[in-house]
């Protein structure tokens, strides 16, 4: 075994069991170095020396097992150990390993990754390693800044020799890595390694150790019904960094909970790893299992199918197996780089050329159940982030927009479709807002209408102030609402909104919660701004009341 490294005093020493790093959730809060704004710190357990546990030669008593000491991180160049120096393999994993240990310094920012719950670190030449977390960039306290020849060799750690070969051709290379340790759960990375202005650098996405339900990444109730579906056409879109892998991850998981089914999926490169459930998962690699997603779909109607989960729609020919697979009784699961339900429907049918566009609207009219939008927004306390959601829903009405081609018509649809389960992102948004999730200029960010948007946010600044308005849930139930009553014919509450007096109640739920025309009528002004003292919208307040 090489020599462990030295200390101060020049001495070498060899660290004790009660040495190794003891994993304690941290919160984002106490993460941060509050002395360095904007800069990620290594947390104290960090600091002290990480190691490698070989397992324990043939024939050996199990304890105690070979320790290895790794020098501290940032702090040098640590020795290497044997290259045969057997290394933990995830039981769903290839047995395509890396050529050697991981780089020190590149484990000890995974790590820090992992324990400051950041989503992705940045390796590059010319800069320390950066950690993003809560959507922003920061800087790994004490880490040097990484030459030419650091940044390859500690990228080449984790590459196994055919890995290396296809960099060395192709200068880029998507695959997934398992960081195992002692004492703690594996964590997934999907790494991104690329060459840039002549040298390499990496992108590493921390993949959740594991697969939340629906309710907990905040989607609405209508998304799990997507997973109840027999057949049909399911499309999660978003920019990148949205989180459309982990809703994706969240659907084949309750479709592997609840059904006996065959789940196929083809991702570049698996993410989740999912076990057998009630569900058997097939789960295929492009480049490691198949040669492209389109080779992939081409031969995967033969291999009994129930549900496919496609990890990217990206060229003509992968989407055309997918609507060939929905169409023929299977339920696809699939994702898009779009930011909204229309312009989803408008990527597909303009991938096509034009003498094919009215079959494939045909096609979409016929097998789209439904399409997820998503983004992500800062949380109002500063920690997190918060999904905000678009969904449509094909109804009859919808899918004959789609057929024809109106796909500027499909969000006043979604606008009125919330008993079907629909709603605008400009609409959660505001739902947001209004609850105390998300502040006013986050969601501004990320709306899609901003001047829309800040009218459906309720006007809290300035309390009782008339003129104001808030977001009623379901603006045909209001409308229906004081039509029934003899108040005003239907449409006399403007579409989407509600009087300024019902903005100062507190809305007590943070979901789409359908308002009551008796709680509308309640603060409804008169001519002058001011609610009449008698007549039929006087008695309806004070019963409201």
């Amino acid at each position: 075994m090489p020599p462990s490294p030295t200390d101060n005093a020049g001495r070498h020493e060899t660290p004790a069991a009660s040495d190794a790093i003891d994993w304690h959730p941290v919160s984002a809060r106490d993460a941060r170095d509050e002395s360095r704004p904007g800069e990620v710190q290594v947390l104290p357990q960090l600091r002290a020396r990480t190691r490698s546990l070989a397992d324990a030669t043939p024939g050996s008593a199990p304890e105690p097992r070979p320790v290895h000491s790794v020098a501290t991180p940032f702090d040098g160049e640590p020795p290497l150990p044997s290259a045969d120096q057997p290394q933990p393999v995830h039981p769903l994993e290839p047995a395509d390993k890396a050529l050697g240990p991981i780089d020190a310094d590149l484990l000890a920012a995974l790590e820090c990754v992992v324990a400051q719950h950041g989503s992705d670190l940045h390796v590059t030449v010319g800069s320390p390693p950066m950690i993003r977390r809560d959507g922003g960039l920061g800087s790994i306290d004490n880490a040097p800044i990484w030459s030419a020849e650091k940044a390859s060799r500690a990228i080449r750690s984790i590459l196994s020799a055919p890995q290396q070969n296809i960099f060395d051709r192709d200068h880029e290379l998507d695959f997934a890595y398992t960081l195992h340790g002692a004492g703690r759960k594996a964590s997934r990375f999907r790494v991104n390694v690329h060459q840039q202005r002549g040298t390499p650098g990496a992108a590493f996405r921390l993949i959740p150790s594991e697969i939340q339900d629906l309710k907990s990444l905040g989607m609405p109730e209508s998304v799990a019904e997507f997973a109840q579906l027999p057949r049909g056409l399911v499309l999660v879109a978003g920019p990148t960094g949205s989180g459309k892998s982990t809703t994706l991850a969240a659907l084949v998981d309750l479709v592997n909970s609840t059904r006996a089914d065959h789940i196929v999926t083809v991702e570049d490169p698996i993410e989740f790893l999912h076990a057998h459930k009630k569900s058997v998962v097939t789960q295929r690699e492009v480049g490691a299992d198949t040669a492209s997603f389109a080779s992939a779909l081409k031969h995967v109607l033969r291999q009994d199918p129930d549900v496919i989960l496609i990890g990217e729609l990206r060229d003509l020919e992968t989407i055309q197996v997918a609507l060939t697979a929905a169409e023929t009784g299977h339920l696809v699961f699939a994702t898009l780089h779009t930011q909204s339900a229309a312009q989803t429907v408008d990527r597909i049918v303009d991938v096509f050329p034009p003498h094919q566009q009215n079959q494939v609207r045909a096609q979409l009219a016929q097998t789209l159940q439904g399409v997820i939008c998503q983004a992500l927004v800062k949380s109002a306390t500063g920690i997190g982030r918060v999904a905000a959601t678009e969904i449509l829903v094909t109804t009859p009405a919808i899918a004959n927009l789609i057929r024809e081609g109106k796909t500027h018509q499909i969000e006043s649809m979604m606008q009125t479709g919330r008993e079907r389960g629909m709603h605008t992102l400009d609409q959660h948004l505001a739902e947001l807002v209004n609850s105390g999730q998300v502040t006013r200029q986050a969601a501004l960010e990320k709306a899609q209408n901003a001047v829309g948007l800040d009218k459906l946010i309720r006007r809290s600044d300035t309390p009782g102030q008339t003129g104001g308005f808030s977001f009623a849930a379901d603006p045909g139930f209001v409308e229906a609402g004081f039509a029934a009553a003899g108040l005003a014919p239907a449409g006399f509450v403007p579409v989407g909104f509600a009087p300024s007096g019902f903005a100062e109640k507190p809305f007590v739920e943070p979901s789409f919660r359908q308002t009551s025309f008796r709680e509308v009528a309640a603060g409804l002004p008169g001519a002058n701004g001011v609610a009449p003292a008698d007549g039929p919208t006087a008695d309806l307040a004070r019963s409201a009341s």
